[in-house]
C-alpha cells in the first residue's frame, strides 16, 4: 500500500514484514499543458530533469545523478536516461538507488526537479515523485507536485538514513533554476 505523502510528512522505508529495503526507484512524472493558440489548442513539450544528489552527514555533497551523469561514481545510483517531452504516462524519468552499496558516508539522498527549458510549474501538470520498491514493483510513497506556481524547479524529497534503515521525508520546497547546481543553496536549508 502507498502512502500519499503532503508537505513537510516523513515516512519510514521498513518494509511491512520488518525487513528493509534494499533497493528503490524514484519516478518522476509530468504532462505538458495545453496550450491554446489560434488554430486551437497543442501539448507544449517540458523537459523536466529528475536528479538525485548524495549528501554526507556534514551536508558535503558527495555525488550527484543527473542527465549529465547518469551515473554515481560507486554505480550505486543510475539514472535510466533524459525524457526531453513528458509524452508518455507513468514515470517519464525515473533513478535506481541501490541502498545496501550506498557509500556509508552518505547519509542523505535530494531528490529534486528542474525545468531545465525554463517552464514554471503553472505549465506543467500531473506532475509526481513516487518512490518504489525495486525488489517487488510495490508504490512505497507518492507526492503529487503541485501544478501552478511561477517556480521551475522544485527540492522534491529526502530519503536519509534513520537507525539501520530508511524513511523519506516530502519536502516540496519550490526553487528556480535550470540544473541542480542552481538549488544548492536551497537543499541545504532542508538537510
Amino acid at each position: 500500500m502507498s502512502v500519499n505523502l503532503s508537505k513537510g510528512q516523513k515516512v519510514s522505508l521498513a518494509k511491512r514484514d520488518g525487513g528493509q529495503l534494499t533497493r528503490v526507484r524514484m519516478g518522476l512524472g509530468w504532462d505538458a499543458i495545453k496550450k491554446k493558440g489560434f488554430f486551437g489548442s497543442r501539448d507544449q513539450s517540458v523537459d523536466l530533469d529528475a536528479s538525485v544528489l548524495m549528501f554526507d552527514a556534514g551536508g558535503q555533497l558527495v555525488d550527484q545523478v543527473w542527465f549529465q551523469q547518469l551515473r554515481s561514481k560507486d554505480g550505486s545510483v543510475q539514472h535510466t536516461g533524459d525524457n526531453r517531452t513528458g509524452a508518455g504516462d507513468g514515470d517519464d524519468e525515473s533513478i535506481r538507488v541501490d541502498l545496501t552499496a550506498l557509500p556509508a558516508a552518505v547519509t542523505t539522498l535530494v531528490c529534486t526537479v528542474n525545468s531545465f527549458t525554463g517552464q514554471d510549474f503553472s505549465q506543467i501538470a500531473n506532475a509526481f515523485c513516487r518512490l518504489i520498491d525495486e525488489t517487488t514493483e510495490n508504490e512505497i510513497a507518492r507526492y503529487e507536485l503541485s501544478g501552478s506556481g511561477r517556480h521551475n524547479a522544485q527540492i522534491m524529497a529526502k530519503v536519509s538514513r534513520d537507525g539501520a534503515g530508511w524513511s523519506m521525508t516530502a519536502l516540496g520546497v519550490p526553487a528556480s533554476g535550470r540544473t541542480f547546481r542552481d538549488l544548492l543553496p536551497a537543499i541545504a536549508g532542508s538537510l
